[in-house]
């Protein structure tokens, strides 16, 4: 039985409940070129920009409440406002494309299938923080992307939305895109412009921050793909229209990825503050035969949810209030068939993989955490290990150079914190109950080819 069906939905219709802004013509023949997007008013909001002074487009996105899509969710407009002026230095706009987090893709395919949105906020963003130099720090394995958005870059600058003189503003500006070499510590801002630089990606110390001391130490504003594709739609309808959407203190549109065992997978477009229950709902539930267990409001690095957790308005405050953050809204979803420990093992193992070795904390810590749980999965734990990867994780959160150790600690703390008594069977029973060998756990499964324990059908 889906969850859809354990659980009264909503009367309202999935249609008024969705808000397809970025993908509301993805399924258009050719969605990605220039022609399709100026049948939809491309550009149309980067010449109601360039129309303003940049001080009043910085008001006007703060002003709407548009928040960072990449995570942390920092308001926008603030953001760009904390750029020096009259500095005499070069100002940067750099976007954060290096998309690595477990169960998040969101931004790879917005720039797949509709790259011009993200052109037309960056004109709106160097306009804005007086910008003439814009970099796309692309994730490097995504080649169909790069080329798709090298080609996006190539069209803008043909029609004059790139170059000089933009759009009779005065204003010029280059783009450059710029494709990583596939590491996840990359998407880390700092990290991310040590890797523009020519260096070794890894995090820089702060203070200074990349506002005053960013790319080439100046002035440099780093955005998520999908903070900065927003831009436009706020300035062409308004920032009323946008604050309509969502609550008070997370306004707007935004993209779930919802993942996992679920009947229809996928993004889903609506507005800040729907539930997973009501994302579920549109999407034929969990897959046939199964209940949700547990889920990831964002991604494997913010702290996992339950099934009580269904109702949760998906804004920051809300998922904050609940435990977890909201992060990039990547809704990964695991059923009753899934092992938690070897879920949180294989997460922890990523980011023992990844860590890029600068600070203790995280590349010892990651590193212990991986022993200790694969232990207790293989059932050679010790009850006492389950308080040692305890105060690991607290040993590593708060205290890493960047965010990456907070992110390895989450699923730790918030496994134990629901599902203790799993972790202790995997002690007490000397291995893994949900192994097929061992456990009957398979034995009214329908669908034996859907035996993962990673969270994705086989």
């Amino acid at each position: 039985m889906t969850v859809a069906q354990e659980t009264p939905q909503p009367h309202t219709s999935p249609e008024k409940l969705l808000a397809p802004v970025l993908s509301a013509f993805w399924d258009e023949p050719r969605s990605w070129t220039l022609e399709t997007y100026l049948r939809h008013d491309g550009y149309q909001g980067a010449r109601r920009a360039l129309g303003m002074s940049p001080d009043d487009v910085i008001a006007y996105v703060k002003d709407s409440g548009l928040r960072g899509r990449g995570g942390a969710g920092f308001p926008t407009g603030m953001k760009w406002q904390f750029i020096p002026q009259g500095d005499g230095k070069p100002h940067y706009l750099v976007v954060n494309a290096d998309e690595s987090e477990p169960g998040t893709c969101k931004d790879i395919p917005l720039l797949f299938a509709n790259p011009h949105a993200l052109l037309e906020g960056m004109i709106i963003a160097c306009w804005a923080i007086r910008s003439s130099r814009a970099f796309i720090y692309l994730r490097g394995e995504t080649v169909p992307v790069l080329r798709r958005l090298q080609a996006a870059v190539r069209e803008a600058y043909a029609a004059g939305y790139f170059g000089r003189d933009v759009l009779g503003s005065g204003m010029d500006l280059d783009v450059t895109v710029h494709a990583g070499a596939g590491a996840y510590i990359c998407g880390e801002e700092t990290a991310l412009l040590d890797s523009l630089e020519g260096r070794r990606g890894q995090p820089r110390l702060r203070p200074p921050f990349p506002a005053v001391a960013g790319l080439y130490a100046c002035p440099t504003v780093v955005n998520n793909v999908e903070s900065i594709a927003s831009v436009p739609a706020i300035m062409l309808r308004g920032k009323e229209w946008f604050r309509s959407m969502g609550s008070e203190k997370s306004p707007g549109f935004t993209l779930y990825s919802l993942s996992g065992h679920v009947a229809s997978p996928g993004q889903y477009e609506g507005p800040l503050g729907l539930t997973l229950r009501q994302l579920l709902g549109m999407s034929g539930g969990m897959r046939p035969g199964h209940r949700l267990k547990f889920w990831t409001p964002g991604g494997s690095s913010t702290p996992l949810l339950t099934e009580e957790h269904l109702d949760v308005p998906l804004d920051y405050e809300a998922v904050g209030a609940a435990g977890s953050m909201l992060g990039t809204k990547a809704l990964q979803c695991f059923d009753e068939t899934t092992c938690v420990v070897r879920a949180v093992t294989r997460w922890t193992e990523f980011y023992a993989h990844e860590s890029c070795g600068k600070c203790t904390p995280c590349r010892e810590g990651t590193y212990w955490l991986v022993q200790l749980l694969r232990d207790i999965e293989a059932g050679k734990g010790r009850m006492a290990d389950l308080d040692k990867i305890a105060d690991i994780a607290d040993n590593i959160n708060g205290k890493s150079f960047c965010a990456l150790g907070d992110g390895a600690a989450s699923p730790i703390f918030s496994s134990l914190k629901y599902f203790r008594a799993e972790y202790e069977q995997h002690v007490k029973g000397k291995g893994c109950p949900f192994d097929p060998a061992k456990s009957t756990v398979w034995a009214d499964d329908p669908h034996p080819t859907h035996r993962s324990h990673l969270g994705v059908n086989a």
